[in-house]
């Protein structure tokens, strides 16, 4: 899992508060088995239209917004089924981080375990980051997840991390990374019980 430290890249702004994951990636595109490949249909209803073509202006299809690789979003981001791959097509598609003011709990876990970050500030810190991104051409912004800050030239605020998570993010530890942590203990533990599948024991 790729470390996050910091982090500083261009905001994209999507106004909308409870995005669902089926809005991130619509359930008809989780057919693949590997974590890339759903980048391209990453808010796909809004972005297209039934016959698959390019539907009315949609803000991650602005040039303003192109290779955008920080979200800015309204409370309760990620809400509904708690597929995985909504973090992988935000992943794929190029962010690092989404901004809000809450998160679904399943999507902020699913995030931490895929080295996404989710970073939680108050609603008119959300709504100042946002004002920015909408009325300044190539808005950039920093996320420093060393210091739990968020800043630009003239924005600077504080945003709350567990720090066991902090942690896991920091040195790019997923479940499998935690426990080869642990390997030779694990081998230890192992050469010294009897293999109980083996029919000779």
């Amino acid at each position: 899992m790729k470390p996050f430290r910091v982090h500083t890249g261009r905001v994209a702004p999507l106004d909308r508060v409870n995005v669902d994951t089926d809005q991130i990636i619509p359930k008809q595109f989780l057919k693949r088995v590997e974590r890339t490949g759903f980048g391209e249909f990453l808010f796909f209803d809004w972005r297209r239209a039934q016959d698959g073509k390019a539907d009315s202006p949609f803000v991650l299809d602005d040039p303003r917004y192109r290779g955008a690789s920080i979200l800015i979003a309204g409370k309760n981001f990620g809400c509904g089924s708690s597929r995985e791959h909504a973090v992988w097509a935000l992943s794929d598609f190029g962010f690092r981080a989404v901004i809000a003011p809450s998160f679904a709990d399943i999507f902020a876990n699913n995030s931490t375990k895929n080295g996404f970050l989710t970073v939680t500030l108050r609603e008119d810190e959300v709504a100042e980051l946002t004002r920015r991104a909408q009325e300044k051409n190539d808005y950039h912004l920093t996320v420093d997840l060393e210091q739990c800050k968020v800043h630009d030239d003239g924005f600077s605020a504080s945003f709350p991390m567990d720090d066991f998570v902090r942690h896991c993010l920091l040195e790019g530890l997923d479940d499998i990374g935690l426990t080869l942590q642990h390997e030779s203990k694990i081998a230890e533990y192992e050469a010294g019980h009897p293999n109980v599948w083996d029919k000779n024991v």
